[in-house]
């Protein structure tokens, strides 16, 4: 598991704003928000980014039945604030075994989104056809919210994007045909506003797909 900050685009070494740069720095993408080291899960992990964060925390809430908040990644500094935040679940899988979801939220140019999505780029906007209908909905902090096929991901995975709150929200499902899992109209709550319901949230272990670069 990683002790120091990372990119939240490829994984690799970030260095700290100092006398050349005010921003962090990675020597693959330029100036990032440092992606802060993944802990294990914890009512208390939990409430550290949602304290911090300067955008949405989504979990399904309720959780569907079996399933378990599985860790939570959090992209920014002390300084500017989480500017992305990614949460993993895990539990049984529509067509049967064990499905992960992660999903994210982010702000325009973090990247976290499509790194756990496999695809290059920044944004999902050149995988999406929003030409055509949305392959799936939500109900995001009480708002028909409409989710696309990202086109291009590893096929070991189903990708959906959209946009909730004015940012981006990602859906990265293992294996993908535990996408079915979106097709049933999920409730995501931002634990912002979840108040003391946080405390409720059941923990399992770490899933290491937060861990993957």
């Amino acid at each position: 598991m990683r002790g120091e900050p990372s990119c939240p685009r490829c994984g690799g070494r970030v260095t700290a704003p100092g006398l050349f740069a005010e921003s962090w720095q990675c020597a693959a993408h330029g100036a990032v928000h440092p992606l802060q080291p993944v802990i294990p899960p914890s009512v208390e992990a939990l409430g550290v980014v949602v304290h911090r964060t300067q955008v949405p925390v989504w979990m399904p809430w309720p959780l569907p039945v079996g399933w378990l908040f599985t860790g939570v990644a959090c992209a920014g500094d002390d300084r500017s604030g989480g500017r992305a935040t990614a949460v993993a679940c895990t539990g049984p899988g529509p067509l049967g075994g064990v499905g992960e979801l992660i999903l994210v939220a982010e702000e325009l140019g973090v990247g976290l989104g499509p790194r756990y999505a496999g695809i290059s780029g920044l944004d999902p906007g050149p995988y999406l056809d929003v030409e055509k209908p949305p392959q799936a909905k939500v109900l995001a902090a009480g708002r028909p919210t409409p989710l696309w096929h990202v086109a291009g991901a590893p096929a070991d995975r189903a990708v959906f994007a959209g946009e909730a709150l004015g940012l981006w929200l990602w859906a990265v499902v293992w294996p993908e045909q535990s996408g079915l899992l979106m097709y049933d109209e999920l409730v995501l709550t931002d634990l912002r506003d979840a108040g003391a319901e946080v405390d409720l949230v059941p923990c399992g272990a770490l899933s290491p797909r937060l861990l993957e670069t």
